[in-house]
């Protein structure tokens, strides 16, 4: 290691200097590393950051004389990755590799959030002080902020988990992203277990194909400290198989019986609207679960919290305290209203996750299913028309509508969806989804469900990079209270 860095790190780890990233959050006295970004290089920041008071820059080698120039009076620490160095620097600041308390990952396209949500459940009834840090929120007791990411930045990741084992937290949860992983996000984070719960095709506007989306993934298992970390791993899905084939002492779980025989195996004994009843075989044990939460996909969500939870000794009677977990906000949120109608929000917003709610609502012997969806802009434009194909499939009414546009106009991202819905019974389109939402509930019987897919627990919508006041689950009630 550059001896110049590494001084830098006993300095940090003494609590004499702060790292930043973000110019605009420099103080005098403090450290600014220049980290590359996807549409920013960081060293273009360097002037402001010395401007701001930065004692230290630490920037790539090959950064050009004429921007350091503006930063003579500051030290200049040369590293090749300054990713890697804004975490090393993080951990020393805030000690993460020293911290009191056990941390866990969520990682996989769909149901980190719900998995998440069950851990959390299943350890504070184990008598646990839980953490949480994912999509919906960043919490613990007596803490609760609003998560803008699902996995933060390096130093909030950092910074928070301190905080946590400041207040007493004896086991953090985080939903880990594919974005996270390969940003280097959680890199210095001494996990103690780790669950994948599948893979399908999303993110590919990053990743650019799947094959990098799940190597992204893999690097949780096989490269982030802490090697001996307890693993989880879906056995049902085609990439957890390839990753139980490099992760030989991983716990595999399933429904299933795949290429590789299940260590955790569960049996859907029952399913339908009301909830699940599975049966469990571990090693000698057998142990039956109810849980209110429908859906195949729910069961293997339960697996894999019960596999994790297994791993750090808790026993099929610990368990059963998932029987209580009612779910979380947007997944699978049943909207109660004066008129009983069957409405459902969700956060599907990959035609994998679209797939799986949808054939649990078939399955529950509805009527008809009207689905209210739309795609994200900005995002990968391959997948918009796989998930028309999920909606016409399992559909009777396609309402398709918007979602976050950003900034893309929300009838081109419409026209990209449109061909999958070549199959569908019915569709209607509506760009604003407020009039979207009031159509579908206009044509929904007594009979019927209506889901609306896509948005989950965002409280917002994105159009032209800003964000409004925007809720699903508001706007049902808001319609239906002014029948």
């Amino acid at each position: 290691m550059n001896p110049d860095f590494a001084a830098l790190l006993d300095l940090c780890r003494e609590g004499g200097l702060e790292p930043r990233s973000d110019s605009r959050a420099v103080r005098p006295g403090d450290i600014f590393v220049a980290v590359p970004g996807e549409n920013e290089n960081g060293a273009r920041f360097i002037p402001d950051a010395a401007s701001a008071g930065a004692d230290v820059i630490v920037c790539r080698p090959d950064v050009e004389r004429e921007i350091l120039a503006a930063a003579n009076r500051c030290r200049i620490v040369r590293h090749e990755d300054p990713r890697e160095a804004l975490w090393r620097l993080a951990q020393a600041r805030w000690r993460t590799d020293e911290l009191p308390l056990k941390i866990l990952a969520v990682t996989g396209t769909n149901g980190k959030t719900t998995v998440s949500g069950m851990l959390e459940h299943l350890f504070k009834a184990a008598g646990e002080k839980v953490g949480v840090m994912g999509t919906i929120a960043y919490r613990w007791p007596g803490h609760e902020q609003i998560a803008p990411l699902t996995t933060p930045d390096t130093l909030t990741v950092h910074s928070l988990l301190a905080d946590m084992a400041g207040a007493g937290v004896s086991m953090a949860i985080m939903e880990v992203s594919s974005h996270a992983l390969e940003q280097q996000r959680v890199h210095g984070i001494p996990f103690d277990g780790a669950v994948f719960t599948n893979l399908t095709q999303d993110h590919l506007d990053y990743h650019k194909d799947i094959e990098s989306y799940f190597a992204a993934k893999t690097k949780l298992f096989l490269e982030l400290p802490r090697k001996d970390k307890f693993t989880a791993v879906n056995c049902d899905d085609a990439f957890g198989r390839r990753l139980l084939a490099l992760c030989p002492g991983a716990l595999s779980f399933g429904l299933e019986n795949g290429t590789r025989r299940p260590a955790l195996k569960g049996e859907i004994v029952r399913g339908g609207s009301r909830g699940l009843k599975l049966r469990m075989r571990f090693a000698d044990a057998e142990w039956v679960l109810t849980s209110p939460l429908p859906g195949g996909f729910n069961a293997s969500n339960l697996l894999a919290a019960q596999a994790l939870g297994l791993q750090f000794g808790l026993a099929p009677k610990d368990l059963a305290a998932l029987s209580s977990f009612a779910g979380v906000c947007g997944r699978m949120e049943r909207i109660s209203n004066p008129r009983g109608l069957h409405i459902f929000v969700d956060y599907a917003h990959t035609p994998d996750a679209l797939e799986n709610v949808l054939k649990t609502l078939r399955g529950a012997g509805f009527a008809r299913i009207v689905t209210v969806f739309g795609c994200g802009g900005n995002r990968d434009k391959t997948k918009r028309p796989l998930m028309g194909k999920a909606v016409a499939r399992y559909s009777d009414i396609a309402v398709l509508t918007s979602d976050n546009p950003r900034f893309e106009d929300p009838e081109d991202i419409m026209a990209d969806v449109l061909p999958g819905l070549a199959e569908a019974d019915k569709v209607i389109t509506e760009p604003d989804r407020r009039a979207a939402t009031a159509l579908a509930l206009d044509m929904l019987g007594e009979d019927d469900a209506l889901l609306i897919a896509g948005k989950g627990h965002e409280d917002y919508q994105i159009v032209n990079g800003v964000k409004h006041r925007y809720s699903d689950q508001e706007t049902v009630r808001e319609l239906l209270s002014c029948e």
